[in-house]
């Protein structure tokens, strides 16, 4: 199957990451190409968040650079708190967070999204009367909108699913490969490698 032309491709060059005082790692180099997804693996505080963020464009290195080939709107960050409004209903968070993340959307999108992530039921329900997990499948419920082979950076998307939401989610992550998408994530846990086939970076290999 043919690359799409504008397809992403993150690099790091020789990439060091300081949080206060302490420099977390050094000397990492990495891709991220299209079709690829790459799992960040690493003790905690090691640097996994802070790699993510510098791979966002949301924070500066320490040294080093991340080249990013990317179009516009091709990067979705799902951080590991879930931004979901407490007094919205589920539909209507998730609604807000394509808003203020510039995706054009419809009632039409929004309602198989939830479906999808198995949340229709609960599409009227307050974010507040929802569980972790529920509100962990409203905030990946964004990446079944997504259909452009763009860049996911997620941190711990796993986090607080049961069983059926982490098949749910290794779905979207298997089909977005399929169509040249790429992916850069955090993950505490086992991921699906027969499906997934992903890149491993220990930090633990670059600590400073």
């Amino acid at each position: 199957m043919p690359l799409p032309d504008a397809a992403p491709h993150l690099k790091s060059i020789d990439l060091a990451c300081r949080r206060g005082s302490r420099l977390l790692f050094k000397g990492l180099d990495f891709d991220v190409r299209p079709g690829q997804i790459v799992w960040v693996r690493g003790r905690n505080g090691r640097g996994k968040t802070s790699l993510l963020r510098l791979a966002a464009g949301l924070s500066t290195p320490e040294h080093g650079q991340i080249n990013a080939s990317l179009g516009k709107r091709q990067l979705v960050f799902i951080a590991h708190a879930n931004a979901l409004k407490e007094d919205l209903t589920t539909s209507e968070a998730l609604a807000f967070l394509l808003r203020i993340h510039g995706r054009a959307h419809t009632a039409d999108d929004v309602r198989p999204a939830l479906e999808r992530l198995g949340m229709q039921s609960r599409r009227d329900a307050p974010v507040r009367t929802l569980s972790q997990g529920q509100r962990r499948r409203v905030a990946l419920a964004r990446l079944a909108v997504e259909s452009s082979a763009s860049l996911w950076i997620l941190d711990e998307p796993f986090d607080a699913l049961d069983a059926d939401g982490v098949e749910l989610v290794n779905s979207l992550l298997s089909e977005h490969t399929k169509r040249a998408g790429s992916v850069l994530l955090t993950s505490h846990l086992p991921i699906n490698a027969t499906l997934l086939r992903p890149i491993e970076i220990d930090l633990d290999r670059y600590a400073a």
